[in-house]
């Protein structure tokens, strides 16, 4: 097989111990190819170099960001995405059953097989497990602005993301579903390719990676000691309490209001001006699963 690693070196908790990776990827696939990204979009350069000369599959290390970029190098081209986590929540990767250990997600690919997946769009941009408007695009938003001047790290998102919940008020958009015109005011509204967030936060316990379709998700905007209740549930497979979410499966959804509003693809924070519009391209990526 003709194979090409593509690792971020900074992703994860700490730095990336190259020359072990290195060994351990030689001593299941012996002559792969390896390359370090030094840059953001870095590995969209490397991951289209890489389809245009002909290798199978590109390997993705690290985080959800990094899988986002190599992924947009390989939309509509003969070679598969692989992925080996190395992030913090690794929702794609706990998707496609990888282990989270990196010498046996190593070896899972020797006989993995490979699928079609879907894709979405936000504003044209790609995101392949889910993207976002509500609270958690507001905090992720926030965390950004709050990262250029302060500490980084899970304390200080903690905090962030606990004055934001009480705080948050939400905003009434215009929504065409499908063509269905309504109004929306979740908490939340997540578009779901994958079941999670990351850590096993299932916030689309039926979403399907190949099935053409995006779960649609609205956290209603329902009180906090119910959702406090209600969190427990989303570490589940099925059970939800009644009203606090609803779900909606969808093709295409546009959604408008007035001034700037933040959504976030992948994890990774954007701004909308007026307008977010959310589209399905169905078996757009390849995909390498891991044997399981």
């Amino acid at each position: 097989m003709k194979i090409r690693f593509i690792l971020n070196p900074v992703s994860g908790n700490r730095p990336a111990d190259t020359e072990h990776f290195a060994r351990c990827i030689q001593l299941s696939f012996p002559g792969a190819d390896m390359r370090l990204t030094k840059s953001a979009g870095h590995a969209t350069e490397l991951a289209r170099e890489a389809a245009a000369n002909g290798f199978e599959v590109v390997v993705a290390i690290g985080g959800d960001g990094t899988i986002n970029e190599t992924a947009r190098g390989l939309i509509g081209t003969h070679t598969a995405l692989a992925v080996v986590p190395r992030g913090s929540g690794n929702g794609l990767a706990r998707e496609l059953g990888m282990p989270l250990d990196f010498e046996q997600a190593v070896v899972s690919l020797q006989r993995g097989t490979i699928g079609l997946c879907d894709v979405g769009r936000a504003n044209g941009e790609l995101f392949l497990n889910v993207a976002g408007v509500g609270l958690e695009a507001e905090i992720a938003w926030k965390f950004m602005k709050h990262g250029k001047s302060g500490a980084r790290g899970k304390w200080p998102y903690f905090k962030l993301g606990a004055q934001t919940v009480f705080s948050y008020k939400p905003s009434v958009f215009d929504a065409d579903i499908d063509g269905q015109k309504t109004q929306l005011s979740p908490l939340t509204l997540v578009f779901a390719n994958g079941r999670q967030y990351g850590s096993n936060f299932k916030i689309a316990p039926r979403a399907n990676l190949g099935d053409g379709l995006l779960d649609m998700v609205a956290v209603n905007n329902v009180a906090k000691w119910k959702l406090a209740l209600a969190l427990p549930g989303f570490f589940t497979d099925g059970w939800r309490p009644l009203g606090v979410t609803a779900t909606t499966q969808v093709k295409r959804v546009t959604l408008t209001r007035e001034g700037k509003f933040p959504y976030h693809i992948d994890g990774e924070p954007r701004q909308a001006d007026g307008k977010l519009e959310i589209a399905v391209e169905p078996h757009a990526l390849k995909i390498l699963f891991p044997e399981r």
